[in-house]
């Protein structure tokens, strides 16, 4: 059994409704905390909270800022045309439905280093991120959604990467959003993300750069280069942020859903704009079963041209973009020369994401592409206390029966604070685990 995060974004999606939907499906809220803390942004403060929309008792997270930002004021970003629920609270302390909450309240103070909240770029966000305390998947992961905005901007404004100074996505708000995102997904410890479709409104909608078409174009720059499907609905407004949208594009591993699916436990994230239909976004951690015959498109091409340096940061890349896996295979070319078949194996509907990694990464001019059917055993990932503490160990249903063998990342965890051997540490914990 396989288990993935399933994004329901029938609403849309945001960077605080994707933090508060992955809180209150349980991502650990000490990592996001100690992460807050040490964010070097001044006087910016958090707040974790239940509140009730459309009925529902759901997670809210907010950014309270010291200076007077737009996001969430529904006067500005539409005007009196706009067919909402006309209920402008401009304080992010207040939910735009019912405005009360059955508190848990965090509130954070982080207070380093002062910076004009509207203009920042990528190297300045990226200096941010890598003073803030997260694991470094989290921090990779925030670094990758950041540089997702910064690319669409550039298309959107056209200017070079480095030119880029963001506005909205560049704020105080978003910096946190995007970093609190990361630590959320991280803590959660699923890799699989399946999102079918991001839901789209219509009209037009305010911002710095003027009064723009739903949806705007940083939106449409991300969903073209990552190959999201995109799906436009009757509701006028924006449903899709820019953030929502490179956050959707870096979590995304597939987007098919199984056939068949257990739901373990869902998560949902308030938004803060009132429309006639609430603003709320369903994550729901799910277990389908693999045991059987499934499909995965092979990418393949050869390369007798980049360096050993080239070809390990591809490899980084595409695994972070969701491969299920990339390896290298020694072989020779015509003339003789040493080379080597880059192999990747993925999603069909990832396919295009994966050639555009591969071709911007490598000095290839031609990649292959094949249908591979694979056969998988049943799994399933679990917990086991042993002589060491608890461990993350995996389980697979074998023709001669049940095995179990421990996850990596807790014999490294193990190895690093006992100072023993690889070696002694496995071999202990195959005698605790296969014990009768």
């Amino acid at each position: 059994m396989k288990q993935a995060l399933y994004f329901d974004c029938g609403t849309g999606i945001s960077g605080d409704m994707t933090v508060a939907a992955l809180l209150d499906l349980g991502a650990d809220k000490d990592a996001l905390q100690r992460m807050l803390d040490s964010l070097p942004l001044e006087g910016v403060r958090t707040q974790i909270r239940r509140v009730n929309k459309a009925g529902l008792d759901v997670c809210d997270f907010s950014v309270i800022l010291p200076e007077e930002n737009h996001d969430h004021d529904m006067e500005y970003l539409y005007g009196h045309e706009h067919g909402h629920s006309h209920e402008h609270h401009h304080d992010h302390d207040h939910d735009h439905e019912h405005g009360h909450s059955h508190d848990h309240e965090h509130s954070h103070d982080h207070g380093h280093e002062h910076h004009h909240h509207g203009h920042r770029g990528l190297p300045e966000i990226l200096d941010i991120l890598g003073k803030a305390d997260m694991t470094p998947a989290a921090r990779a992961m925030a670094e990758t959604i950041f540089r997702i905005l910064a690319e669409a901007e550039a298309k959107a404004h056209g200017v070079s990467l480095e030119e880029v100074h963001f506005h909205e996505v560049g704020a105080a708000d978003s910096i946190v959003d995007i970093a609190a995102a990361a630590v959320c997904f991280d803590s959660l410890g699923v890799r699989e993300c399946i999102i079918p479709a991001l839901c789209e409104g219509t009209g037009s909608v305010r911002c710095q750069h003027g009064v723009l078409s739903v949806p705007v174009p940083a939106v449409l720059n991300i969903v073209q280069a990552h190959g999201l499907p995109l799906t436009i609905t009757a509701q006028r407004g924006e449903l899709v942020t820019p953030t929502g949208a490179a956050i959707a594009a870096a979590f995304r591993t597939s987007g098919q859903l199984p056939e068949r699916f257990r739901v373990l436990k869902t998560g949902t994230g308030a938004g803060k704009r009132a429309y006639e239909r609430p603003s709320l976004l369903r994550v729901m951690l799910i277990e389908a079963d693999d045991g059987a015959d499934d499909s995965l498109t092979l990418l393949e091409t050869n390369v007798d041209d980049c360096t050993g340096e080239a070809l390990g940061f591809v490899m980084e890349q595409l695994l972070n973009a969701g491969a299920r896996d990339v390896f290298y295979t020694p072989i020779y070319m015509k003339k003789n020369r040493p080379a080597y078949l880059l192999s990747v194996l993925c999603t069909e509907d990832s396919r295009t994401a994966m050639e555009r990694l591969i071709f911007a990464n490598t000095t290839t001019i031609g990649i292959r592409r094949m249908s591979v059917a694979r056969t998988t055993l049943s799994r399933r990932s679990g917990k086991v206390e042993t002589s060491f503490g608890e461990i993350d160990v995996k389980y697979y249903d074998a023709p001669d029966g049940a095995r179990v063998t421990p996850e990596y990342e807790s014999v490294a965890a193990i190895c690093r604070a006992t100072g023993r051997s690889w070696q002694s540490v496995t071999e202990q914990l195959r005698t605790e685990l296969h014990k009768p």
